[in-house]
């Protein structure tokens, strides 16, 4: 997003913390059930067997992948709290005088509505804003605002 490496929320880094503990018990279990070039009986026992070895290499690319972004937010220090960028922790009000808080991020894998990536309407109008902005985007509804009440790290 912004060319270096982008920072994440302590919230964010706690779940990628705990996906890459999950993502690893897991490639655990799998690799035990591999059987490491001993011979396998029939076409189901070799189709089962790649189906674990594909699996395998799946949970391996995506250890890496969090692995590398943990490691990219470490480079890029906090979160910034004088105005929103990539890790940022944002509280906004709409128009409707609702407020809710949100975090901007490069991805969303689960439906997290406290997440708000930073490519969407709302995070890219979000992007370089300070307390006290008032930001427009669109919606599938059409225009919308919303007011900059607060940014800031959640668990700091």
């Amino acid at each position: 997003m912004t060319g270096g490496p982008d920072p994440i929320s302590a919230v964010a880094r706690e779940a990628f913390e705990r996906d890459l503990t999950d993502l690893r018990a897991e490639r655990e279990k799998v690799a035990a059930t591999l059987r490491g070039g001993q011979e396998v009986g029939d076409r189901g026992d070799e189709a089962d067997e790649l189906e674990r070895a594909n699996q395998l290499e799946h949970l391996d690319t995506r250890i890496r992948e969090i692995e590398g972004r943990l490691h990219e937010a470490a480079a890029a220090g906090p979160p910034r709290t004088d105005e929103v960028g990539v890790g940022s922790t944002v509280t906004v009000r709409f128009d409707d005088a609702t407020e809710t808080t949100v975090q901007i991020g490069t991805v969303t894998e689960e439906l997290d509505r406290s997440m708000v990536t930073a490519d969407s309407p709302l995070g890219s109008a979000l992007l370089g804003r300070r307390a006290g902005d008032t930001v427009t985007y669109e919606t599938p509804d059409g225009p919308a605002s919303a007011v900059v009440l607060s940014l800031g790290d959640a668990q700091a």
